[in-house]
């Protein structure tokens, strides 16, 4: 694993406009043109193989959850908890989302976290990325085939879905990231056969005569993507209808909340205690001398973390999460090269390994304004 400094393609901001990557100069810096990190084909096979691992560990932990009533220390209410039971014993679909994990080639990936609900940075690992491949590096090779598992994957709903049904796809206005990531994903959706419909959050409606959700049109929403927090949802004025039936079949399910939990990691590792893909994990802190950091029970995007060393605080970052209190995960600082720590974001659709994308950032917490890196290896 190396990283790059490698051509500037000429005009490569119009590039990106051209393929729809409109947010790649977000805050001033989003998309890093210029370097590329570089991968061997047995690294990617790693990657691909921890993330198979770490996806099926998951899913024996939600099992676990739901068995054992363990809702409560994930600080899941009784009715969110309900949620997860039926969207679970219905065996409801997921369709996308991304492990974070340290990695640098040298030992094996160690899991961070996993974006089990709302993940971004899809687009950019899809598409943007692969472009820049092909302009690039046409004989080289990307660890990417999120697009084809994604358009396999909502071929897959739209067989299972009645003639001239309907899919909407929804995200909060005014946010470009996730109004492209949701675009993206519903034009996908369109060229597997279905009928995908734009929506805005602040546009969910509920009909108190039909017992339905609808949208602006009083069309009933039999199935929805939402690029928003199952949390988010549930504290909405509307949230308390969702403990009703029927409700939408909704990407991501209900169960996906035990998922994007950061209880996940001390779960994670009470069940495989020392499993080389993990990181030690405790719903309490440590002893005193040792380095871990404190992770809210419901953040995003690097919010909320504070890295201790000891009983010292030596890096914390902002937010408004963190209520509910943190769990703590011992401190594995991400590789640093050239003086950028480096995030590796690997991509699951359908439940099965899909790609991998780069973030990095002069700090050691990678945050909503830490660039995306493309990435390629030599098949």
């Amino acid at each position: 694993m190396k990283r790059l400094a490698v051509p500037e393609r000429p005009q490569w901001q119009e590039r990106l406009d051209q393929c729809g990557f409109s947010f790649h100069s977000l805050d001033g810096l989003y998309w890093r043109e210029g370097v590329g990190y570089a991968f061997t084909a047995r690294e990617i096979d790693e990657l691909e193989s921890a993330t198979a691992t770490l996806q099926a560990m998951c899913l024996s932990v939600v099992a676990e959850v739901i068995e054992h009533d363990l809702f409560d220390r994930l600080h899941i209410s009784r009715a969110a908890a309900q949620l997860v039971r039926r969207s679970w014993e219905r065996g409801d679909p997921s369709l996308y989302g991304r492990f974070d994990l340290a990695y640098d080639g040298a030992g094996p990936p160690k899991l961070l976290e996993y974006n089990a609900d709302t993940p971004t940075s899809l687009f950019e690992s899809s598409i943007a990325q692969w472009i820049w491949l092909q302009d690039l590096f046409p004989e080289a090779d990307q660890f990417n085939s999120i697009h084809e598992k994604l358009a396999a994957a909502f071929a897959s709903l739209h067989a299972a879905m009645p003639a001239g049904a309907a899919m909407h796809f929804a995200c909060v206005k005014d946010h470009e990231e996730d109004r492209v990531t949701t675009e993206y994903l519903r034009d996908v959706a369109c060229q597997a056969g279905i009928d995908g419909r734009p929506l805005f959050m602040e546009d969910l409606g509920y009909s108190a005569e039909t017992g339905r959700f609808c949208d602006l049109d009083q069309v009933v929403i039999e199935r929805l993507f939402k690029l928003y927090p199952w949390e988010w949802l549930l504290a909405d004025a509307f949230g308390r209808h969702l403990a009703a039936e029927p409700i939408p079949m909704i990407l991501e399910p209900a169960w996906k909340m035990v998922l994007s939990n950061k209880g996940l990691l001390p779960l994670l590792w009470q069940m495989y205690p020392d499993h080389p893909l993990l990181l030690p994990a405790a719903f309490s802190p440590p002893t005193a001398g040792e380095r871990y950091v404190a992770k809210p029970f419901f953040s995003r995007e690097g919010a909320n973390i504070t890295v201790f060393h000891g009983r010292q605080a030596v890096l914390v970052t902002g937010g408004s999460y963190g209520a509910e209190g943190a769990i703590y995960q011992e401190y594995h600082e991400l590789p640093a090269f050239d003086g950028h720590f480096v995030l590796v974001g690997s991509w699951v659709v359908d439940g099965q390994p899909a790609g991998i994308g780069l973030r990095e950032d002069k700090t050691p917490i990678t945050t909503n304004a830490s660039t995306f890196v493309p990435h390629l290896f030599q098949p």
